[in-house]
């Protein structure tokens, strides 16, 4: 297990750093609570790992070959973040009283389908691939650092949520919550766009 350190250093870094997706679950967790989130956690903390899994096994050195598949992966992100990011810079702040089911959020597929389009996601498990795969049984040790992934990414983004869930707590007022929504707004979209201009 010990061999394994450096790889769950690695995950546990990669995982809670602030990303695109964290602040998106952060959000999602302010405005609908832990028990609403944890299927979009799941979703894509699941997705993250099958990546590093399906880039370990192969995927990783066909993709590299397709420079332009990799710029379109990088504008259909940054895209589809922006778009969230107005979502949330638009949301009102959730009813004190009862909560607002018009506003759902973003959906466990649509958190599954960001961490496929995230290019950050596919150079952490390039990174991941060409780091801490080593020689030998491929296919196993890839399947063994996937799922120890997953088992650091969970928590990692629970965080979040929970991160979220406090700050609903705290910003009681409406104007703080819209406050709030805005900076994670502003915060997204320059994630988003920084991943398409470094």
């Amino acid at each position: 297990m010990l061999s394994f350190l450096p790889f769950l250093l690695f995950s546990f870094v990669a995982s809670i750093t602030p990303g695109p997706l964290n602040i998106l679950v952060l959000s999602h967790g302010s405005r609908r609570g832990l028990v609403a989130t944890l299927p979009i956690i799941f979703g894509a903390c699941v997705a993250a790992a099958l990546v590093v899994l399906i880039v370990g096994l192969g995927l990783g050195e066909t993709l590299g070959r397709f420079p332009r598949l990799q710029q379109v992966m990088v504008w259909a992100g940054a895209l589809w973040l922006s778009g969230l990011a107005w979502q949330i810079f638009r949301s009102t702040p959730p009813s004190l009283d009862s909560p607002d089911t018009r506003d759902a959020g973003m959906g466990v597929l649509g958190a599954v389908a960001l961490q496929v389009i995230n290019p950050k996601v596919w150079m952490m498990a390039v990174a991941v691939a060409s780091v801490f795969a080593g020689d030998g049984e491929q296919a196993s040790r890839m399947l063994l650092l996937s799922l120890l992934f997953l088992l650091t990414c969970l928590p990692c983004m629970t965080l979040w949520a929970l991160l979220g869930v406090g700050s609903a707590r705290v910003l009681r007022s409406p104007r703080a919550f819209v406050r709030m929504n805005r900076g994670l707004a502003v915060l997204l979209l320059v994630s988003a766009w920084s991943g398409v201009f470094i």
